[in-house]
């Protein structure tokens, strides 16, 4: 799978073509999940040739039961799998259940490695436990995976099957679009800021027409991976500084332990991942993210409940770090193992595919929603099981 993320030095996200060649709101230099940043120019659709990634040829893009793009791998994801389509009120127990299982053979492998640390099988056990670790963990990360899908069943969204799928007369087109669904999960104030972030990484205003939501525009194949992977970890880090603002509401915490009283910084989601990110996905999703350099506001201190957008414009590196910072390592692995399937293809990584894709900013705009929600659902998923089956810290 580490195909699929080896990636170049430098992996900017370089913005969608645009009808007018002055109007380029997305350079490399400057991509952010932004919740700040003035909308560009609306859209207009884009004339010209056009290249495809795949034939116009009969397509599967089909939504519904567990057609997701990727398959359980363990016998426990497969289990749950099926008692999600046939006994779904069952599922959360199957769950616990499967979870406290998993830990108790682990935990069990490496009570007899410790117990034959000194003894002539002391390597056998040591190997065994390494292999029980590895199996335990590809299942738990299917038992996450299931998690992530019943949320997403809850507002019944479907997850959008392999992109190779959905390419209709020889361009990608995602339907239906589930807009309302995906923001239906969302506070106002919340739903703004990720309104925000798709005009941000897509070009599309929240005030665009009908007109400019079907025009059609070109994304290249790895430029798309990165937006995808990078709203994921977007939808990671507002769900745990949404937890953290309500916290600190409730204790009534000053706004002092962040940049002073009188003065605070603001770091844009890519300057987060210079502290962040590149320090804790081990080399892989790293460089998915632009740094920009640092911006400074200043505002005075409120006296009132602090909103949440104004919240998070004090947070220093620090303490982006730690909303941003995913926790285990499975849920590294697991946005890994999703994107690849739902994005790549079997001969190339797709990272690393410079094929040009022709869609509809409606569609692109479907896929933004489903990855911050993904990665919302994933904060949730990751903290329930980690409360039964202790996770792997990444």
């Amino acid at each position: 799978m580490d195909h699929c993320l080896s990636l170049h030095k430098s992996f900017p996200l370089k913005s969608l073509p645009s009808s007018t060649p002055k109007s380029n709101p997305f350079r490399s230099s400057d991509f952010a999940l932004s919740f700040f940043r003035k909308p560009p120019p609306p859209l207009t659709a884009r004339s010209g040739s056009f290249v495809v990634l795949a034939s116009a040829g009969a397509s599967h893009c089909e939504f519904g039961s567990l057609n997701t793009p990727l398959n359980p791998k363990s016998s426990v994801g497969k289990h749950l799998s099926r008692v999600l389509q046939n006994y779904r009120q069952l599922f959360h127990v199957s769950v616990e259940d499967e979870l406290k299982r998993l830990a108790d053979e682990r935990d069990a492998a490496l009570d007899r490695m410790l117990l034959s640390a000194h003894s002539d099988e002391a390597l056998l056990h040591r190997r065994i436990a390494q292999l029980k670790e590895q199996e335990c963990q590809i299942a738990v990360q299917d038992v996450m995976y299931m998690l992530i899908f019943y949320r997403f069943s809850e507002i019944r969204v479907n997850l959008v099957p392999k992109l190779s799928r959905c390419v209709y007369n020889g361009r990608l087109e995602i339907l239906p679009c589930k807009d309302w669904e995906l923001e239906s999960i969302y506070e106002l104030e919340v739903l703004e800021m990720i309104k925000e972030h798709i005009t941000t990484v897509i070009g599309l205003r929240a005030d665009s027409s009908v007109t400019d939501n079907w025009a059609m525009t070109n994304i290249r194949q790895a430029h798309l991976g990165r937006v995808y992977v990078a709203s994921i970890l977007y939808g990671y880090f507002l769900k745990s500084a949404i937890l953290r603002h309500h916290l600190e509401q409730r204790l009534a915490i000053p706004n002092t332990h962040r940049n002073g009283s009188n003065q605070k910084t603001f770091l844009q989601f890519p300057e987060m991942c210079l502290y962040g990110f590149r320090n804790f996905l081990s080399g892989r999703l790293s460089n998915m993210l632009s740094v920009p350099h640092n911006q400074v506001l200043s505002s005075n201190q409120e006296t009132e409940p602090e909103k949440l957008k104004r919240f998070l414009t004090g947070f220093d590196s620090e303490a982006l770090q730690r909303c941003a910072k995913l926790k285990s390592k499975e849920a590294l692995n697991l946005i890994e193992n999703h994107s690849c399937a739902l994005l790549g293809n079997e001969e190339v990584g797709f990272f690393e595919s410079d094929e040009v894709i022709v869609t509809s900013f409606s569609s692109l705009k479907r896929l933004v929603l489903e990855a911050v929600a993904f990665g919302s659902f994933l904060w949730d998923a990751e903290e329930y099981v980690d409360a039964i089956y202790k996770l792997k810290e990444n």
